[in-house]
């Protein structure tokens, strides 16, 4: 990934392309369309097969637990993550009086289950201001009645990154709160400490370079009896086909409970190769790639005339920047008409940068950028 030669290799689908929307979609190796032509073949022997998928199954859960720096055991999939969310909405069986805090600089999954008329709580939304989340404003938010404290770690929308650390020790400092993280858009491209973190949970379609159809669900043993979700299925039962199964339901606790139903065995292949292929290259490795492009592709935009909605702070600076123009729509079909590849939406044009960018295709799309503008 971090060389033109496995460039070459490895993403054969980046020929010819700039490619900075993994924000939205990962490209993915050859290692991830290998193993998903490996379930092809495992899916062929039958029932005999599911042999083949329950190891693949455990091997991807101890790459989430390394990624997530838990046990095997404390982690588990689920279809995406509005899923894992709105199973997490109904572990914490909320009541009149409970209080769930969320933000404006989130993406839907995480926020948007508290928000429905048949939801309960009260919903407290802590405010970006100049584009970020300050520690100070949420501290108001807090009561003795918080249920839990969602958050990304990354922002989807702007790129911007909280300071966990400090969020985690005000909260518990607050509140009786769990604290729930989204790292889709912070997983395989920054090193990530997960300490004191109630919830955790991504995507797999972005940063990790596996497919959709998978959500990735941690939650610390110390956490896994006020997270269990109290669904229907079998997959995360203990008693499923137990004598009294239509007597009573025993769920799994914690992270096993969120796992429903059939897992989707393509996706839980991609993402076990996809995380096997970051670990080979090496978070750390592929952030101290990245973090001087970051530092040369904001510099740049900072001298162009666009609203640029990243703040420019080093430790709340991932792999994301975005900004803000009015002819953003022509801008954007001007890159791309020159396969440059970036996100227009929600009102802003985004960029992401990965292990397989480079100084020289950050030239480009600032040249382009310059030409458009």
């Amino acid at each position: 990934m971090l060389t033109e030669s496995s460039r070459q290799r490895d993403f054969p689908g980046l020929a010819g392309k700039d490619y900075f929307n993994t924000a939205a979609e990962g490209i993915p190796p050859t290692a991830v369309l290998d193993a998903l032509q490996t379930y092809g073949q495992d899916k062929l022997l039958g029932m005999d097969g599911r042999d083949c998928h329950a190891k693949v199954w455990e091997s991807a859960k101890q790459q989430i637990g390394l990624a997530y720096g838990l046990s095997a055991g404390e982690v588990s999939l689920c279809s995406c993550s509005s899923e894992a969310y709105n199973l997490a909405a109904m572990a914490l069986q909320l009541r009149e009086g409970d209080e769930i805090v969320i933000n404006d600089l989130d993406f839907p999954a995480g926020a948007t289950p508290w928000l429905h008329a048949s939801c309960p709580a009260t919903v407290k939304v802590w405010r970006a201001r100049d584009w970020s989340l300050r520690i100070e404003d949420l501290i108001p938010l807090l009561s003795p009645r918080t249920r839990m404290v969602t958050t990304s770690l990354v922002s989807f929308f702007n790129g911007h990154k909280i300071n966990l650390p400090e969020l985690t020790r005000v909260v518990r400092r607050h509140c009786p709160a769990l604290i729930s993280v989204d790292v889709t858009q912070a997983l395989g491209r920054i090193p990530l400490d997960l300490s004191d973190v109630d919830l955790i949970v991504s995507s797999t379609h972005k940063w990790i370079l596996a497919t959709h159809g998978g959500g990735l669900v941690g939650i610390p043993s110390a956490s896994a009896e006020r997270l269990t979700a109290p669904a229907g299925g079998w997959f995360h039962l203990e008693n499923a086909f137990d004598a009294d199964r239509f007597e009573r339901v025993v769920p799994k606790h914690g992270a096993a409970s969120f796992s429903v139903g059939m897992p989707n065995y393509p996706a839980v292949y991609a993402i076990d190769a996809g995380l096997k292929y970051i670990q080979s290259v090496g978070v750390e490795q592929i952030d101290a790639h990245c973090r001087p492009l970051v530092r040369q592709c904001m510099d740049e935009l900072k001298r162009l005339p666009v609203q640029c909605i990243t703040p420019d702070e080093p430790d709340h600076l991932a792999g994301i920047m975005a900004f803000m123009h009015p002819d953003a729509d022509r801008i954007y079909a001007a890159l791309h008409q020159q396969n440059i590849h970036v996100m227009c939406h929600a009102g802003r044009l985004r960029i992401a940068i990965h292990g397989y960018n480079d100084p020289a295709s950050i030239e480009r799309l600032i040249d382009a950028l310059r030409g458009a503008l």
